[in-house]
């Protein structure tokens, strides 16, 4: 098993013949190293490169010179990680331009956001769901009305209902509601 990967590493067997990959690695990591400037980046540089020239093996032309050709891979290896970090780069650029276009929220808004939901989310569910499809979603009522499958009137009593509730909740009347349950008291 042994010997058959260093076959795998110093032979990649071509069609035209073997060529020793071994015997290239020293210069290969002393080229990768002037072009990343540092050791850890110049062994990902060469193994990168390393796999490139074994998935594209079969390019190798028999009599070419392998060293100048794995050179070659290392470089354009570099040179793609080089593109590859410019544009991930201009990409968080304009990330923060367009974060820093928005202003943080007060911790008074935020607060308040958070009640608001909560009080969203405290709705009866039928309530809840029309509002949304309507308030949210921005669909007719005639259309929130046929996605619930209830008549556009139950639709627009129940809109009605929440949004009552949330005005409520925001003037801060929350009454019980308006429902009294039989046999139960208001509490």
């Amino acid at each position: 098993m042994r010997s058959r990967a260093r076959s795998v590493y110093a032979g990649m067997d071509s069609k035209n013949g073997a060529f020793d990959v071994i015997g290239q690695l020293a210069a290969l990591r002393r080229y990768a190293r002037s072009l990343a400037r540092n050791s850890p980046d110049a062994e990902d540089l060469v193994h990168d490169a390393l796999l490139r020239a074994y998935e594209r093996r079969s390019t190798f032309r028999s009599g070419a010179n392998l060293r100048n050709w794995l050179f070659a891979i290392v470089r354009n290896t570099h040179i793609d990680g080089l593109r590859s970090a410019m544009s991930r780069g201009q990409r968080d650029d304009q990330s923060a331009q367009v974060a820093g276009l928005s202003y943080p929220a007060h911790q008074e808004h935020s607060v308040r956001l958070a009640q608001v939901r909560e009080a969203f989310m405290m709705l009866p569910e039928e309530q809840r769901e029309a509002l949304h499809l309507v308030a949210v979603e921005d669909l007719s009522y005639h259309e929130a009305a046929e996605i619930l499958d209830i008549p556009v009137g139950t639709l627009m009593s129940r809109v009605s209902r929440a949004r009552a509730s949330l005005r409520d909740f925001e003037n801060g009347t929350n009454k019980p509601n308006h429902l009294r349950l039989v046999g139960g008291d208001n509490d």
